[in-house]
């Protein structure tokens, strides 16, 4: 039997150009490939992230339970973490159930993504 591995997960936007260099500053991944259409980042390995334009696209809200996913950065020094990416265009929710654990923040498109120790 032959086993499927991950190789990308792509995220649906509507500048995939801009959420790239986003989460290349945020993560200090390396782009891989960017059009007006799609952009990808990869540390290397072997699972990269993907930025996919659709058209007429809007952001998740939040809190809302349609919300369908997000992901988690980790950080040696959470709050510089948090104060380093709302520099670069992230924004926090009121709203921040995770208490000292995780914080939750919105990239410029809206979607989700909590800063957690390492």
């Amino acid at each position: 039997m032959s086993t499927t591995k991950l190789s990308a997960f792509v995220i649906d936007c509507a500048d995939p150009v801009m959420l790239a260099e986003f989460y290349r500053a945020a993560t200090g991944w390396d782009i891989t490939h960017s059009d007006a259409d799609s952009a990808q980042l990869s540390d290397g390995g072997t699972v990269g992230l993907g930025f996919q334009r659709i058209a007429g696209y809007q952001g998740p809200g939040w809190p809302d339970d349609a919300k369908q996913y997000h992901l988690d950065l980790s950080s040696a020094d959470v709050d510089a973490t948090v104060d380093r990416l709302l520099a670069i265009g992230a924004r926090k929710p009121d709203f921040q159930p995770g208490g000292e654990d995780w914080t939750v923040l919105a990239d410029p498109e809206g979607h989700l993504f909590c800063v957690c120790a390492e």
